[in-house]
């Protein structure tokens, strides 16, 4: 996910937790290890796909975390009732994240050039990557099977698409 810069009007709480249909966190015993949130992509007839974002902690890094939160997140989002994800913007530069969203099933289906200024890479571009949801995935384990314990939970907040 591209850098937050925020202002009065958007604080992260809100664009991760308030705005979202449903925002998970991994924790193990004493803190999180790391938290995404699903939302609709489109209001109206393109509903039925849904956003993710997700976030790891530094310590958390190398150990199968984004690779976990994203299988959980499909699973979520099929039980939610979406048909597909969108990844809207992975910045191309992310290479580790290109790189495991297409070992997940998920195509880029376009590109943007120039579309985010990155502080230290200048201009990078912007992947629009997709994946279709599948159905069996409702019936997938829901725990984190880090090598150090941890449970996925929904700390906030869960809201059915519209």
């Amino acid at each position: 996910m591209p850098l937050i810069r925020t202002s009065p009007r958007m604080l992260p709480r809100d664009y991760w937790v308030t705005d979202a249909k449903a925002t998970y966190a991994a924790e193990d015993a004493d803190k999180i290890l790391g938290t995404y949130y699903i939302t609709t992509n489109q209001p109206g007839g393109g509903a039925h796909i849904c956003n993710c974002g997700y976030v790891a902690a530094p310590q958390a890094r190398g150990q199968g975390l984004a690779a976990q939160i994203c299988e959980h997140s499909q699973t979520e989002a099929s039980a939610l009732g979406y048909k597909a994800m969108q990844f809207n913007f992975v910045l191309a530069s992310n290479t580790g994240a290109v790189k495991l969203w297409h070992r997940l099933g998920f195509e880029t289906i376009g590109t943007i050039p120039d579309a985010f200024v990155h502080p230290q890479q200048g201009m990078v571009d912007a992947h629009v990557m997709y994946k279709r949801l599948n159905w069996t995935q409702r019936n997938a384990k829901r725990s984190c099977l880090l090598p150090v314990p941890c449970r996925l939970a929904r700390p906030i907040r869960t809201v059915s698409p519209q």
